[in-house]
């Protein structure tokens, strides 16, 4: 009997393999599949939230517990810690309007701190200085004093020099600096003479902001050195920071005063640049981290930093680079920074 052979041209049960690049199969699941989009609306909004917070942390109001201050000191955290939490969620979610509506936080955080993301320092410069909070209860002011001197800075300000100790301090850096002056709890040391130093007054009541002349060889630069009052947060009061802004305020008031065109400041303003209640000193000075840092540069707490509320600003010479010094027996890091003159 003779057979005929006929050939099967239907689908068979066995699906054949995947075709094609892994980004074309995507592109096929997001036009099919509106499961990836209709999921994940809640971190979308969580996602335009935070670009609201952050792209608008000038308009947060500081009348009620000083929250638009608080925002600001822990900025930069926004994007460190909540993107990538929102990113892994979305992923985790498989949802599509998710990950497109972070693309709004990600272009705001980088437009505010992708420049922190490089290494601008330079070589040259001039003047090298030094700034640290050694704390009151520093357990070893004389190796806190001896390390940061050994930064190589040319002009050392130290704040928080508690009572009695601004001699302990004077002799321990007595070998690398010919020059100093202690006023209140801050003091401020020199390889070059010091000339017209006077304390300056922050409506404190005591002494805790003091300017002086260097004279370098380059010619005069006013240098201040200030710590700015305590902040705390409180359940009930919030960010308790209105001695903190007033006294930045009179600071600012006396370097706009100022008579030397060059002048640095140095200091624990117990804020970072991007707090507006220190716009009285951020608005006429620039920041050696922000104009010549690598990274952050943050200075507090020493054991894990969160923030930099320890600040070299300048105005009339030009930053080149700017760092964080090794830790001490203090609960701040030094910081150092080299201007051209």
């Amino acid at each position: 009997m003779a057979q005929t052979f006929t050939t099967e041209t239907g689908t068979s049960d066995v699906e054949a393999p995947a075709t094609g690049s892994r980004f074309s199969r995507l592109l096929t699941r997001l036009r099919t599949d509106r499961g990836v989009w209709r999921r994940g609306a809640v971190l979308a909004l969580c996602a335009v939230l935070l670009a609201l917070v952050m792209g608008l942390h000038g308009q947060i109001p500081n009348r009620y517990g000083n929250v638009g201050s608080l925002n600001e000191t822990f900025l930069p955290w926004f994007g460190l810690v909540l993107l990538p939490l929102l990113l892994a969620a979305a992923l985790w979610r498989r949802s599509a309007t998710a990950l497109l509506a972070l693309v709004l936080p990600f272009a705001v955080w980088l437009d505010l701190f992708g420049g922190l993301l490089f290494d601008k320092s330079s070589g040259g410069g001039d003047l090298t200085v030094a700034s640290h909070n050694v704390n009151a209860q520093n357990p070893d002011p004389v190796k806190t004093a001896r390390d940061v001197a050994a930064s190589g800075a040319d002009v050392l300000a130290l704040q928080e020099v508690a009572q009695g100790q601004g001699r302990v301090y004077a002799k321990a850096l007595s070998a690398t600096y010919k020059y100093h002056s202690v006023q209140g709890t801050v003091g401020l040391w020199s390889k070059y003479p010091l000339r017209d130093t006077r304390p300056v007054n922050i409506g404190l009541g005591w002494t805790r902001a003091m300017r002086s002349t260097v004279l370098t060889p380059k010619g005069e630069v006013a240098v201040y050195v200030a710590h700015m009052p305590s902040v705390r947060v409180k359940l009930r009061a919030g960010f308790t920071a209105g001695q903190r802004d007033q006294s930045a305020d009179a600071l600012g008031k006396a370097i706009s005063r100022e008579g030397v065109e060059r002048v640095v400041l140095l200091g624990d303003l117990n804020g970072t640049m991007n707090d507006r209640a220190l716009g009285a000193v951020t608005s006429q000075m620039r920041s050696t981290q922000g104009a010549a840092g690598d990274g952050f540069g943050f200075s507090w707490p020493a054991s894990f930093p969160m923030a930099r509320i320890d600040q070299i600003m300048v105005k009339g010479v030009e930053p080149v680079s700017s760092w964080t010094l090794p830790r001490t027996g203090s609960d701040h890091l030094p910081i150092a920074a080299r201007i051209g003159l």
